[in-house]
Parts: C-alpha cells; structure tokens; sequence
C-alpha cells in the first residue's frame, strides 16, 4: 500500500526526503528509520540512472516508506519507466496548464483514466502475480501523481489544473517559482506569500493536496504553510544533510584541535 495515499487520506502531516547523490537501497532505509514518510528521487537535478532509481525505489518499498520519482521533464517514456521500475508516485516539474496536467494523468495511468502500456507485475507490487485488470485497477489507485506549481502561469491557472481528474496533489517548488517571480531565494516576499495562497485555495476548491518544496529549514514559514493546508513537505535532501552534518562536526573539532 502507498504510505503517503493512506497518510493524506487522513490528512495527516507527509514527510518526504530528498535524493539526488543516493544510489544504493541502505539511504532509503535510512530515511525510514530517521522518520520519513517518503522519498522522492530527483531525476531532474543529478545524473542518476533508471537502474539507480528503481534500486533505491525498492529500498523504500522494502523500508516501509512510499517512493516517489521526479522525472527530467513531461516525456511519456520517463514517466511510465520509472514506474515500471517500482515508483508508487510521480513527482512532475515545471506544470503550468490544465493541458500538461490531462498529458501526465495519460501516461501515468492505465485505461480507461489513463493510457499506460501494461507491464504486468511490478515492483511496486512486490512483483506479485494478480489477474491483469486486478493489477492494473491497484495501480491506478495506489500511483499519486504529484504536479508542481513553478511559475506565474501555473499559480494563476492553479484552479484548472488541481480540477483535472487523475492529479492527486499540487506541489509549490519554491525556489523555481521565486526566482520566475524575479525575487530569487525571497521565500519571505508577499508575492511567494500570494502564490502559496492562490494554490492553497484551489486545492482547497478542488479537493486536492497541497505540498511545498524548497523550505527547508524555515521552521516558522512552514507552520504558516501547514496552516494553510500543506500536508507534504519535502523537508530537505541528501546532499544538505550530509554537509550539514559534516560542517557541524568540523566545526566542533576545530574548535578543540
């Protein structure tokens, strides 16, 4: 079952972690054990492989936790691929249009929702043998597809696409968005304030979650966030930890050496 589906459903808090130099099953367990609820593998911002990314998609199924994939873009083939290989969600970039939206929701679900081409068992079903329309009908409802908000369009015309049937969540990438704003890394700004506030309100309209990105650290912005209705937040991701970590330690020493 996907964690996250189930968590949302009881409008519960999603925690998410971050992936973008993991390449191996342990960091998933990792995360796990840490607390998360999910991770998503970020597909748009590092060299990562297929092979890489159903490896640490397993992990996660295994650990317990959802995974979730953001592919480098809208491709039909991305999408289906990383789902084949064991992805319980899409984490898709840069949506501005009701139309990108339809286009996502076809490739990433089977008919009659969707238009994706049968594989059969998968590893997001424990590669468990079920009759094909059994299969098909538990991953249409198991998958969650992600859509981000990243830019003036997709805020204005938030209503529409939160209201095409298939999209599960409305994800705000704040940084992408602040800097198409011209107001780059000014995640305090009242426009990046209005935007949060427009999203919130066609999620709200539609029915849909509402998730943030990009916020990591800002204790205080996210509970305003939470507030407003955010129930997935992508807290931070492998990279920041670990140099987080890292300089702490160093830090400390120094201070002792």
């Amino acid at each position: 079952m996907n964690r996250v589906r189930e968590k949302l459903a009881r409008d519960e808090l999603v925690l998410c972690m971050g992936l973008r130099q993991a390449r191996t099953a342990d960091i998933p367990m990792i995360a796990a054990q840490a607390g998360f609820d999910s991770i998503y593998v970020d597909m748009e911002h590092s060299p990562v492989s297929l092979e890489s990314v159903s490896t640490l998609c397993a992990g996660a199924l295994g650990a317990g936790i959802t995974p979730i994939v953001r592919p480098p873009g809208h491709g039909a083939d991305w999408i289906s691929r990383v789902l084949d290989g064991g992805s319980q969600g899409l984490l898709v970039p840069h949506v501005s249009s009701a139309q990108e939206a339809r286009a996502i929701v076809q490739a990433a679900r089977f008919p009659p929702l969707g238009h994706r081409s049968v594989m059969g068992a998968t590893p997001a079903l424990g590669y468990k043998a079920l009759p094909l329309g059994e299969t098909n009908k538990t991953l249409n409802a198991e998958t969650i597809v992600i859509v981000m908000i990243e830019t003036p369009q997709g805020v204005d015309l938030a209503d529409e696409i939160a209201a095409v049937d298939g999209v599960d969540m409305l994800l705000i990438g704040s940084n992408d968005l602040c800097t198409e704003l011209g107001i780059p890394g000014e995640l305090r700004h009242p426009r990046l304030r209005a935007a949060y506030e427009s999203v919130a309100k066609a999620c709200r309209a539609q029915g849909k979650a509402l998730g943030v990105g990009g916020i990591r650290g800002d204790i205080e912005l996210q509970r305003q966030l939470l507030e407003l209705g955010a129930r997935f937040i992508i807290a931070g991701n492998d990279v920041a930890y670990l140099s987080a970590a890292a300089r702490a330690d160093v830090q400390s020493l120094r201070k002792i050496g």
